[in-house]
C-alpha cells in the first residue's frame, strides 16, 4: 500500500512539552492548538533552511516571522509564544542560552545597588525599580563626559544634575527625585565610594506640605464599587474579594499582591500582611472579608501550582502585578458612575470611615500600620465639622 508519510521535523519530539507548558502556563485549548499549529510551520521551515533545533536562536525565529509576512500568511504568530519555545528549549539544554554581554563598571554598581535597596533597605518591588531607573539616568547620563565616576562625585554634580531635573519636572516629581537621589548618595557613601555623604549639597525643593485633603469615597461609593463586581463569575469572584480587602482591611495594593495561600489562617481568622520595610503585621480577618476570599478560592482561582493567593486571568496565569488592583478599583468607578480613581483612596477611606466614628487617631495609625503618627494626622483636616468648632476667628474678619 503506497502512501506519503508526514516528515519529521527537528521540533517534532518536543510538540508534548510545549503542548504541557502551555496547558501549566493557563492557555486556552482553541490557542494551544493555534500555538502548536504554528510550532508545526516553523519546524517545516527549519527543514527548508537545514535548521536544527540547537540551532535555534532569537535570530532564526526573527527570519521565520519575516518569512511568514512575506508569504501573506492570513494570521501572524504571536512572538510570545515563540519566545516560550526557545525558553523551554533552553531550559531542556537543547539550545544554548546566549552569553551574557559583559558588564560595565556601572551596570556591576547598578546591580549591586538593587541588591542593597531590596536586601538592606527592604524596599518594595515598584519602588526598588524606580530607584535603579533614577540611578541609571544619573550615572550614565549625569555628566557631560558620559557615566559618572561615583570616586571623583562632588556636589556640584549632585546639585546640577536635580536643579537640570527641576527645570522639565513637577514639583511632587522633584521631590521623588530628591529621595531617589539621596538612597543613592547613601549607598555610595556606606560602601566607600564616596568619602563623605554628599546628601547635603542637594538643595531643598520648595512646596507647601500637608495643603491638600486626602481624597476619599463615601460608605455608599464604596458600596457600589462593591455592587459593581459579577460574583458569579470567577473574575467578579476576584474583583470583589480585591475590593473587599481594600475597602475593608485598607491594605495596600503590593500587599494584596503578596498575599500567598499561607497567609490566610481560617481556624484563628487571621491574614499575615507583608508591609513595606521587610514589615509582617498579622491582622484580624473579618467575616464578610473571609467569605469573600472563600468564595474566590472555592469557585474562581485558577487551577495552578503558584502559591500566591490572586491570579490573573489572561495566559500565562501568574500572580497578578500591584497595578493591577487600581485598574480594577478605576473599571468598577466607571460601572458605578463615579468619578475614576486609584486603589489607594480606598486605604483613605478606611481611615476617615474610623475617624467619623470617633476612633482616635492612634488607633487609625495601627489600623493602616503606619510608622509615623505624622502620617496618620492628615485624615485630621477631613472631620471639617470638629475643626470649625475649634477654629478661631480669622483677626479683622467681620463678625
Amino acid at each position: 500500500m503506497s502512501g506519503t508519510r508526514r516528515r519529521t521535523g527537528p521540533l517534532s519530539p518536543f510538540v508534548e512539552h510545549y503542548r504541557d507548558l502551555l496547558r501549566g502556563l493557563g492557555y486556552r485549548s482553541e490557542t494551544i492548538r493555534g500555538m502548536v499549529k504554528v510550532l508545526g510551520q516553523l519546524d517545516r521551515w527549519m527543514i527548508s533552511n537545514a535548521i536544527t533545533a540547537s540551532n535555534l536562536d532569537a535570530t532564526q525565529l526573527d527570519c521565520f516571522l519575516a518569512y511568514r509576512r512575506a508569504d501573506d500568511y492570513r494570521q501572524s504568530p504571536h512572538r510570545r509564544g515563540l519566545r516560550l519555545l526557545l525558553d523551554m528549549l533552553i531550559e531542556m539544554h537543547v539550545v544554548a542560552p546566549l552569553p551574557d554581554d559583559p558588564l560595565t563598571n556601572t551596570e556591576v554598581l547598578l546591580d549591586d545597588y538593587r541588591q542593597w535597596l531590596i536586601e538592606d533597605r527592604g524596599l518594595a518591588e515598584a519602588t526598588v525599580h524606580r530607584y535603579e531607573r533614577s540611578a541609571r539616568k544619573f550615572l550614565l547620563t549625569g555628566s557631560d563626559a558620559g557615566s559618572v565616576d561615583p570616586t571623583a562625585l562632588t556636589g556640584s554634580d549632585v546639585s546640577g544634575y536635580l536643579l537640570a531635573e527641576a527645570g522639565r519636572c513637577s514639583v511632587g516629581a522633584v521631590k521623588g527625585r530628591v529621595a531617589e537621589m539621596r538612597a543613592l548618595l547613601r549607598y555610595l557613601f556606606v560602601h566607600g565610594m564616596t568619602p563623605t555623604l554628599l546628601s547635603g549639597a542637594i538643595p531643598p525643593v520648595a512646596g507647601w506640605r500637608e495643603t491638600s485633603i486626602p481624597r476619599y469615597f463615601a460608605r455608599d461609593d464604596v458600596d457600589a464599587l462593591l455592587d459593581t463586581c459579577d460574583r458569579s463569575t470567577a473574575l467578579g469572584a476576584r474583583n470583589f474579594a480585591m475590593l473587599m480587602l481594600l475597602s475593608m482591611l485598607g491594605l495596600r495594593c503590593i500587599e494584596i499582591a503578596r498575599l500567598e495561600l499561607d497567609d490566610i489562617d481560617w481556624r484563628s481568622g487571621h491574614l499575615r500582611v507583608r508591609g513595606k520595610a521587610r514589615r509582617i503585621d498579622t491582622l484580624p480577618l473579618p467575616h464578610e472579608v473571609g467569605d469573600a476570599v472563600a468564595g474566590y478560592l472555592r469557585d474562581g482561582r485558577p487551577h495552578t501550582t503558584d502559591r500566591h493567593l490572586f491570579q490573573t486571568y489572561r495566559a500565562p496565569i501568574r500572580g497578578i502585578p500591584p497595578d493591577l488592583l487600581s485598574d480594577v478599583v478605576r473599571r468598577a468607578c466607571q460601572r458605578a458612575g463615579l468619578p475614576p480613581a486609584g486603589a489607594h483612596r480606598l486605604r483613605h477611606s478606611v481611615a476617615t470611615t474610623l475617624l467619623s466614628e470617633g476612633v482616635a487617631l492612634a488607633d487609625i495609625s495601627q489600623v493602616l500600620r503606619h510608622h509615623d503618627l505624622a502620617t496618620t494626622a492628615i485624615y485630621a483636616k477631613v472631620d471639617l465639622a470638629s475643626l470649625r468648632t475649634v477654629a478661631q476667628p480669622w483677626p479683622g474678619a467681620l463678625s
